[in-house]
């Protein structure tokens, strides 16, 4: 380091010091003037009327409060939550179906030279929605996964009474006598599902497997390769 820097650093370094001992100072002297408010009559009334144990508390659970209203206009996980119409408002949409708000059943049929037929019905007093995109269909302790039967997303389709959704699974898309035997798949909600089922589908034989998106209409599910 040369001589000027040094000397510089030594300066800077002696008025950090000087200023720090003048903040101790002061924050001493604040403590002593503190101390001889709290003995003092009248400054123990003045700071009861503006700190009071109770009013302390009840400060910091109003604030809560107002933060948790806050919350719930515009988060994820509050009943209020929902899609921002761009002037400061939110206008209220459905929940995200699960995979545990829905009554799951398969069937097997023989379009397309056969294919799993998903069927998904919400549970009672349910309303949800599955969003355009494909179900997640898993297969084997492996994890094999179903790709997309079609070009496109589908759409969303809201899950309540009577409604019912179907998405088709084609095991085998491949010829030859390749590929794995297994009796179940695995059904999620998009791949961040916590709850996906596990649903008995007799034997198949699984090899470069597609699903098609959630469908209305059964016929509109057939898995064309």
């Amino acid at each position: 380091m040369s001589g000027n820097r040094r000397k510089a650093f030594l300066v800077s370094a002696a008025i950090v010091g000087g200023a720090m001992l003048m903040t101790a100072c002061q924050d001493g002297d604040a403590a002593t003037d503190t101390g001889a408010a709290q003995g003092s009559p009248s400054a123990t009334a003045v700071g009861d009327a503006a700190t009071p144990s109770g009013s302390s508390a009840a400060g910091s659970g109003q604030s809560t409060d107002k933060s948790s209203s806050t919350a719930g206009k515009g988060t994820e996980g509050a009943a209020g939550s929902g899609a921002d119409t761009g002037d400061g408002k939110r206008e209220p949409v459905g929940q995200s179906c699960g995979a545990n708000d829905i009554s799951w059943s398969t069937r097997s049929e023989t379009q397309a030279g056969g294919y799993i037929l998903v069927i998904a019905k919400a549970k009672p007093g349910i309303t949800c929605y599955l969003p355009a995109a494909l179900p997640t269909v898993a297969f084997g302790s492996d994890g094999t996964q179903a790709g997309p039967a079609e070009q496109t997303a589908g759409k969303q389709i809201k899950l309540s009474g009577g409604t019912t959704a179907y998405a088709g699974v084609n095991p085998k898309t491949t010829n030859g006598n390749g590929g794995k035997e297994l009796d179940f798949i695995i059904v999620g909600v998009g791949d961040d599902d916590p709850n996906p089922v596990s649903l008995p589908v007799g034997t198949i034989t699984v090899e470069d497997p597609i699903v098609t998106n959630w469908h209305t209409a059964p016929a509109d599910a057939v898995p064309f390769s």
